[in-house]
């Protein structure tokens, strides 16, 4: 077979609400992730200066902001945003649900799942993991 087919709705959350899709699609050189958060939630702000990949966020449902650098950028359903990887960057959604998906690469400077999570759960976002 030449392609790997998945739902990400069968894969297993990190933090509740990332699904990260790189592994379960044996993805090399791109990681992706389905990430779906509560109204008022925001990640930290962190930027991907070390591991020297970049990102592009889809917004698919929903309104975010996206603040990259101290600047604030408004986002509804079907705005996409890349941003390169020393921006600092961090999402805060408003008043209702976003679902993003998240798209890395290269994917094999990404972290892995195990290095997603807060003690308390939490989503620490300091490293994208598709």
């Amino acid at each position: 077979m030449s392609y790997t087919r998945v739902n990400y709705t069968n894969i297993q959350p990190v933090s509740g609400a990332m699904h990260t899709l790189r592994d379960p699609l044996d993805s090399k050189e791109v990681g992706v992730m389905i990430a779906r958060r509560e109204p008022e939630w925001r990640n930290r702000p962190h930027d991907h200066a070390d591991s020297d990949h970049e990102e592009i966020y889809i917004l698919m449902e929903g309104r975010a902001t996206v603040v990259v650098d101290d600047e604030s950028v408004a986002m509804e359903s079907g705005d996409v945003i890349r941003i390169p990887p020393e921006s600092t960057r961090q999402i805060r959604n408003g008043e209702t649900e976003s679902a993003f998906v998240l798209v890395s690469a290269p994917a094999s400077r990404c972290i892995t799942t195990a290095e997603t999570a807060d003690d308390d759960g939490s989503w620490i976002a300091d490293g994208f993991v598709g």
